[in-house]
């Protein structure tokens, strides 16, 4: 049994806010907000509805722990993880890029499934502050580095560091595209992290991704939450 704060926990106001509104199904005292009309009961019995539960699933992923293991942790179920991840990222919004700056632009590959079904992760770090800007999930084709490319046309990248993979030759103006030694330190190092933090991208584990979704709405979280 897992007992509330008296304040709202949507806007935040205090216990004067917020009142009685009749009774849950389950015969719970229910509160509404006067405020923002947010509802909620006195108590909760599953864990999945604990108001701090969202926070706790997105420190926890980028902490590099498995669905199965945080469901453990948290008390919930994978399905219900599952679910929450993939609610929690689709409330993320992509920062604005900066104009007129460095960018760095690397693949890192992993699978879905199994070893076979190879998915690549292209992603934009910007140089000075190493943010991550912008990134996509596909194949190593042409369409999903544009994804990523057409992010930093339109914001004005003064360079583009790449590695020496020849679709780069095609897909960015000679002004701006470098492929020098070093170029791409940043990023290099920022792909050994990422393996590091999230066990489906190590080389060697049990862990892996189901679905490019799940992927995404992890790689989201760790990007920007």
């Amino acid at each position: 049994m897992v007992k509330n704060t008296t304040s709202c926990i949507k806007c935040g106001d205090s216990e004067k806010s917020m009142v009685k509104n009749g009774k849950s199904q389950a015969g719970k005292q229910r509160y509404i907000c006067k405020s923002c009309g947010k509802t909620r009961v006195e108590s909760y019995t599953y864990n999945a509805y604990i108001p701090n539960i969202n926070s706790q699933i997105i420190t926890l992923t980028k902490e590099g722990m498995g669905i199965r293991s945080t469901a453990r942790v948290l008390h919930i179920s994978p399905t219900t993880l599952l679910r929450r991840i993939v609610a929690i990222s689709q409330s993320i919004r992509q920062p604005p890029v900066p104009k007129n700056k460095s960018y760095e632009v690397d693949e890192i590959r992993t699978f879905l499934k199994s070893k076979s079904q190879q998915i690549w992760i292209v992603y934009a770090l910007e140089k000075a502050t190493r943010r991550i800007v912008s990134f996509a999930v596909g194949s190593r084709s042409n369409r999903t580095l544009n994804i990523v490319l057409d992010t930093l046309h339109l914001a004005q990248a003064q360079s583009i560091f790449t590695d020496g993979l020849k679709n780069y030759r095609y897909l960015i103006a000679k002004a701006v595209h470098r492929v020098r030694q070093f170029g791409t330190n940043s990023i290099e190092r920022n792909n050994l992290t990422l393996r590091t933090h999230l066990k489906r991208l190590n080389r060697r584990t049990i862990c892996f991704s189901r679905s490019a979704a799940m992927l995404l709405a992890v790689l989201k979280i760790y990007f920007w939450s």
